[in-house]
């Protein structure tokens, strides 16, 4: 077994694989800001699974987000029934929500993909890989070198968990709906 398969399996599981060190890492990843840029991925194997190279024009942000249900704004006139309730529903998953965050506090970047790190009472941690769309490291390479051309991957559900919420996941028998979207699917009945 390689270093990176070993790894994938420590990770698991990792309040009974990794014990006390882990424990003490949520300590430290608790007091941190809501967003962090890191130097290395905290889950190396996972992030290069995911298309994240050590190379410049790569960032990886530590993104936190809250848990729990979403509320709609508060009504400020008119009369409510009793009826109405505050409670949203979103489409958008946490993960997503945390990739929409990161790309927001770094503007010229682009996100290349996103992996779950640790989860508390009170918060979710999400690592997200970002590629700087203009540096020249990025331009030369082959395989990334399509991300130049794509503005605002994430707010258009171009990342694998957007893909996921749009039900782009799958193909053929029982997602004929999803296609071209479920939107324009409704529109065409």
């Amino acid at each position: 077994m390689g270093f990176y398969q070993r790894l994938a399996e420590l990770w698991k599981q990792p309040k009974k694989n990794l014990g006390e060190i882990w424990r003490q890492r949520l300590i430290k990843i608790r007091r941190e800001p809501v967003t962090v840029r890191l130097e290395h991925p905290t889950r190396p194997d996972r992030a290069r699974a995911l298309g994240y190279k050590a190379k410049q024009g790569f960032i990886v942000v530590r993104q936190r987000v809250k848990r729990g249900p979403h509320k709609r704004p508060k009504k400020k006139k008119g009369r409510r029934s009793k009826t109405q309730t505050r409670r949203l529903t979103l489409r958008k998953n946490y993960q997503l929500i945390a990739e929409e965050r990161a790309n927001k506090k770094f503007p010229n970047c682009e996100v290349l993909n996103s992996y779950y790190l640790a989860e508390d009472g009170k918060h979710y941690w999400f690592e997200v890989i970002l590629v700087d769309r203009a540096h020249p490291a990025v331009l030369k390479d082959k395989r990334i070198s399509f991300i130049s051309k794509q503005r605002g991957r994430v707010y258009r559900g171009k990342t694998s968990t957007g893909r996921k919420i749009r039900g782009l996941r799958h193909k053929g028998k029982g997602v004929e709906k999803a296609r071209p979207s479920r939107r324009a699917r409704k529109r065409l009945l």
